[in-house]
């Protein structure tokens, strides 16, 4: 397989800029404080957004 170049990936983010790549899915675990154990929130969320996600479900 040939190798790709740096600058050639940076052209073709741009074109695949409305597509899945730009999700991430989360994992937060959550504790139950009646019982104490743990469940896990899953989402898919935008990269950019993955800071704010944390900090508002503190």
């Amino acid at each position: 397989m040939a190798k790709v170049s740096k600058n050639a990936r940076v052209a073709q983010r741009a074109a695949n800029a409305g597509s899945g790549r730009d999700f991430v899915k989360v994992v937060q675990s959550v504790k139950d404080p009646k019982t104490g154990k743990y469940s896990y929130k899953e989402v898919m969320i935008h990269k950019d957004k993955v800071t704010e996600f944390f900090t508002a479900n503190k």
